[in-house]
């Protein structure tokens, strides 16, 4: 079936990097490469001033090893579990640890409509002819589609069912016998069961979209009769159906067809020549917190898009109720026209999006991202598979399906959707704990480096003993364990953050030779003060920059973490102090 093909295509799908991925391999390779440039520096100039190669070798091995983020993998996944340790107190399961950075690094999210902003209780309100007048006829045909398909019964086909009363349910199904049935696929975007009623004839029941119904009509059923469905019909139609989609009401077509008694199966092919009887609709309205959360995402630096399947008056109607301005509506059909570029361009200023497939849905995601957008996608149906899979980070929510569960990273067990909210919180209060490590890391490392490189162009001796170097790094690399606890400023969570590279290489090249400032003070108090300037002097000179090394690394630490004044306007937490 062609929800299997789906459903195989979402399980084959390679799984590219996310955003935070390619984020912690691009700074992990430009540390590793700033290792690889200044530890051959060391040993070329210890080796060339000291003589004594073989030491000079050791000194720059341990210098390279200080260098290297040998902490970063710890820091990074303690803080992430943490962080999907207090999400699991909101009722939200993390599947995968680095979705938690890539919620709080998310700049767009978008969403389907049915069962994510709206109430997962889908309620039939109405089942007319095509003039709008309350028909049985329709309700009972499509109660034999709803109730005689063995795929998978959505929650419009739940509606449907518990709508129509006991009474009714069983006379058509002691008078109706299932023959045969043509499943539901996005492409067709309906589904046909065939039943019969006496051995003569058999009668197709076809429910789904209304432009894909009509497409497959040739004539309705008005005041009892079968007419040609002509221009005036269309019109009547249209009208009658955009009314109902004003009212917020969610409308699928259903129409018949009878055909002779026969052997063998039914096909696509035979969805022609429908008689369209008239329309069921059904109301979804949105969830009380849908508006608030919108609204706190909003106010995060998070734009918000709406990808749906159902129609644009529908969409545009839910989206005047939650307080999202739709602006103006893409449908499906218009997508597929363009090129990659210009969807590109359209998908970033386009809030809006309707009659979409999942194909569309997966193409707007990952054009997206193409652009430099860290993209969530919430979805809870097959649908919304290929987009979830494809997007940096997938939400499913309370009542998904399971291959929508299966690809997504982040599953909300919670009816309320302000736990978005919290989750885009945590998300950027871990980024900010692991690029407090990163910074620390890189520009300590890097002063050192620098103060090494000139007291060795000076010293007849070793700055510091590679032993020195190992256990400062050590005793350094201990204290960060306590970054994942440390508190944030606000300030730090209150924008999308994500990696950058090129920040982080400015940053190591101006903080770090600041840093070297004390270190190159304590040179010249060794030097000139206690004249530590002699091979038989250089264990007191050693020590000394050992000790003041390891309290400037330690107050470093103090000024990397916050933008404000330490101690006084931001503490860090006690484990960190």
């Amino acid at each position: 079936t062609w929800f299997g093909q789906l459903a195989g295509r979402v399980s084959e799908q390679e799984s590219e990097p996310n955003a935070f991925q390619q984020g912690i391999s691009r700074v992990s390779m430009l540390l590793i490469r700033f290792m690889l440039v200044m530890a051959p520096v060391v040993l070329l100039i210890n080796g060339y001033t000291k003589g004594d190669w073989w030491e000079a070798a050791l000194f720059a091995l341990s210098v390279a090893v200080g260098l290297t983020p040998e902490m970063l993998p710890m820091i990074v996944t303690s803080t992430l579990a943490r962080g999907a340790v207090k999400l699991s107190k909101q009722k939200v399961i993390v599947k995968h640890l680095d979705a938690i950075q890539n919620f709080g690094a998310m700049d767009i999210l978008c969403t389907d409509k049915t069962g994510t902003l709206t109430q997962d209780k889908i309620v039939l309100e109405n089942h007319t002819d095509i003039s709008g007048k309350t028909s049985e006829r329709v309700l009972h045909s499509a109660w034999l589609n709803s109730h005689y398909q063995t795929g998978l019964k959505n929650l419009l086909d739940t509606a449907v069912l518990e709508g129509t009363d006991e009474e009714s349910a069983r006379s058509l199904a002691s008078r109706w016998q299932k023959i045969d049935e043509i499943p539901f696929d996005f492409e067709r975007r309906r589904m046909s069961v065939v039943v019969a009623e006496n051995t003569e004839h058999h009668q197709l029941v076809c429910k789904g979209a209304l432009q894909e119904i009509l497409n497959v009509c040739s004539q309705v059923r008005h005041n009892g009769e079968i007419v040609p469905l002509d221009d005036t019909m269309l019109r009547k139609i249209k009208r009658v159906t955009d009314t109902l989609n004003r009212q917020g009401l969610r409308v699928v077509a259903v129409a018949t067809k009878y055909l002779p008694a026969r052997e063998g199966d039914y096909q696509r092919a035979d969805e022609s020549d429908l008689i369209l009887e008239g329309y069921i609709a059904f109301l979804d309205p949105p969830k009380e917190t849908t508006a608030p959360a919108l609204k706190a995402l909003k106010a995060s630096g998070i734009t918000v898009k709406i990808l749906t399947g159902d129609s644009e008056l529908v969409a545009a109607k839910v989206c005047h109720e939650v307080g999202l301005d739709a602006g103006e509506v893409v449908i499906g059909s218009d997508i597929e026209t363009l090129s990659d570029d210009e969807l590109a361009n359209l998908a970033q200023r386009t809030t809006l999006f309707a009659r979409l497939t999942p194909m569309h849905k997966e193409r707007i995601v990952t054009l997206l991202k193409r652009e430099g957008h860290v993209v969530g996608f919430m979805g809870d149906g097959i649908n919304d598979a290929p987009a979830l899979r494809a997007a940096d980070i997938g939400i499913s929510v309370d009542g998904a399906v399971d291959i929508a569960r299966e690809a997504a990273d982040i599953i909300l067990l919670e009816k309320s959707l302000m736990v978005l909210e919290e989750g885009v919180i945590e998300g950027r209060r871990t980024f900010a704990n692991m690029l407090k490590y990163i910074k620390m890391t890189a520009s300590s490392n890097f002063g050192n480096v620098f103060s090494v490189l000139v007291a060795s162009a000076f010293l007849p001796f070793l700055p510091m003993l590679p032993l020195h170097l190992l256990i400062q790094n050590l005793l350094y690399d201990v204290s960060q364990v306590a970054i994942p606890f440390d508190n944030v400023d606000d300030e730090q969570i209150q924008k999308p953050q994500r990696w950058n590279p090129a920040d982080l290489g400015r940053f190591m090249v101006f903080f770090g030779p600041i840093s070297s400032i004390f270190d190159i003070l304590t040179f010249c108090l060794m030097w000139w003060v206690f004249h530590a300037n002699t091979p038989e002097t250089q264990t007191l000179f050693q020590s000394g920059w050992f000790v003041v090394g390891l309290l400037s690394q330690t107050l470093i630490v103090h000024m990397i973490r916050t933008r404000r004044v330490p101690f006084i306007q931001s503490c860090a937490s006690w484990p960190l102090m």
